[in-house]
C-alpha cells in the first residue's frame, strides 16, 4: 500500500527491534522452544520491553519439517503462555506472520506486536518433505526434488537468453563473500567464480554454490505503530506490503519471469522512490536474476549485503530474515530506502514484497 495510484495510505508501523539466531547446518542440541528463547529475549531486550507490552503474537512454521501436529502451540512456551495473549499462526515463513500482525495493526485496535518463526531442516529429508507441496495428482507422484525443480527453471533461463551459469557463480561468489560480515551467517568464503565453475553438477544447470545450504535457523521481529514506534526505537518504517501467488501448475506457468512477484512490487510501491538496499529471497543463485527484473531494480541497488538465503537458508524464517535485514541497514544508516522479499513454493510460486524506509 502507499499513497500513490489511489492506494490507501497505511498506518505507520516500524520494525522496532529484530533478532536472528546463528544460522548452522544442525542443531542437536536444542528443540525449537530452546532455540527461540535467547531470540525472543534478546528481540524484547534490545528495546527495553517485555512480553507486557505487546498486544498480539503471530508466529511461523510448518508442521512438515517437525513431523508432528501443533508444533506451533508448544514453540508459545519460548514467549511465556501465562498470561495470554492474542496468538495466531501461519502455516507459512514468517514474512507471511508479519503480514497478518501488520493488517491487524492497521485496524488500529492494537499498537505492538511479537513476529517470530522456526524452521530445522535437518532432521528430515527435504527432498521428500517438499516434493508434498506439490499437485497431488500430476506431479507429487513423480516425487521431484525442489533442486530439480530449480534446475529446470535455471536451464529455461539459460535457453531464453537471460543468463548464463557463470552469472550463477558469480552471484553465489559476491553473496558469501559478503557474508564474511555476517556473523549469524553459516556459509562464508571468498572464493572466485572462476573457480566455482569447476564444481561438479548437482543437477545441470546446477552447481554445488548456486544452492541454498540446509539451515536451521530462527527469527523474531517487534512491530510497533502509534507512540510506541519512536519511544521504542529509531522507527523503521513499513510503507508497503503486499503478496502474490501463481499458479499451482508448473507446466502453466513461465519460470524465467515472476508476475506474483512484479505485481507484489507494484502494490507495495516499490517504483515510488529510489531503493539502495534489496535483501532479496532467492535460495537458487539464478532465482536473484528473475527476481531483480521482477522488481525493477537497476545496477545501482545492492543486492543480499547479508549473503542472502546462499549463506543460510533456514526454511519458514528466511524471508522474515530478510525483512529484518533489510531493516537492519536501515537503522544503522547505511541506507534510506529498502525493499525485502520472501518467497514459498516451488520456483518461487508465492511471493512477498516490503517496502522499508528511515525517518
Amino acid at each position: 500500500m502507499s499513497a500513490v495510484a489511489g492506494r490507501r495510505t497505511p498506518r505507520p508501523v516500524s520494525i522496532a527491534s529484530f533478532a536472528q539466531a546463528r544460522n548452522v547446518r544442525r542443531d542437536d542440541e536444542h528443540n525449537e522452544v530452546e532455540m527461540l528463547m535467547p531470540v525472543v529475549a534478546e528481540v524484547f531486550g534490545t528495546i527495553g520491553i517485555t512480553k507486557d507490552d505487546i498486544d498480539f503474537i503471530c508466529s511461523g512454521s510448518t508442521d512438515y519439517l517437525i513431523g508432528g501436529p501443533f508444533s506451533f502451540v508448544t514453540a508459545l512456551d519460548a514467549v511465556g503462555v501465562w498470561p495470554p495473549k492474542s496468538e495466531s499462526h501461519v502455516e507459512m515463513d514468517g514474512a507471511w506472520a508479519l503480514y497478518e500482525a501488520w493488517v491487524l495493526l492497521q485496524e488500529g485496535e492494537i499498537d505492538a506486536a511479537l513476529v517470530y518463526c522456526f524452521g530445522r531442516s535437518s532432521p528430515g529429508n527435504l527432498n521428500e518433505i517438499l516434493a508434498l507441496q506439490l499437485d497431488p495428482y500430476y506431479v507429487a507422484p513423480l516425487w521431484p526434488d525442489p533442486v530439480s525443480l530449480a534446475a529446470l527453471q535455471a536451464r529455461a533461463l539459460i535457453d531464453a537468453g537471460k543468463a548464463t551459469e557463470a552469472d550463477f557463480a558469480a552471484i553465489a561468489s559476491r553473496s558469501r563473500r559478503d557474508a564474511l560480515d555476517n556473523p549469524k551467517a553459516q556459509v562464508a568464503n571468498d572464493i572466485p567464480a572462476e573457480k566455482l565453475l569447476e564444481d561438479e553438477y548437482i543437477v545441470s544447470p546446477l552447481r554445488r554454490h548456486a544452492l541454498p545450504p540446509i539451515t536451521d535457523g530462527v527469527a523474531a521481529i517487534v512491530l510497533a505503530a502509534g507512540d510506541k514506534a519512536r519511544q521504542w526505537s529509531k522507527p523503521v518504517w513499513i510503507t508497503g506490503l503486499d503478496h502474490r501467488i501463481e499458479t499451482h501448475s508448473l507446466g502453466a506457468r513461465d519460470l524465467t519471469s515472476s508476475p506474483s512477484t512484479a505485481r507484489a512490487a507494484e502494490g507495495a510501491g516499490v517504483s515510488d522512490g529510489p531503493i539502495d538496499v534489496a535483501e532479496i529471497h532467492a535460495p537458487f543463485a539464478h532465482q536473484e536474476i528473475i527476481l531483480k527484473e521482477a522488481l525493477g531494480l537497476d545496477e545501482t541497488v545492492v543486492v543480499n549485503p547479508s549473503g542472502g538465503p546462499l549463506a543460510a537458508n533456514p526454511l519458514m524464517s528466511a524471508g522474515l530474515i530478510r525483512i529484518g535485514e533489510a531493516a537492519t541497514r536501515i537503522s544503522s544508516g547505511r541506507a534510506h530506502r529498502a525493499v525485502a522479499h520472501a518467497t514459498s513454493g516451488p520456483c518461487l510460486q508465492q511471493n512477498l514484497v516490503c517496502v522499508l524506509e528511515g525517518e
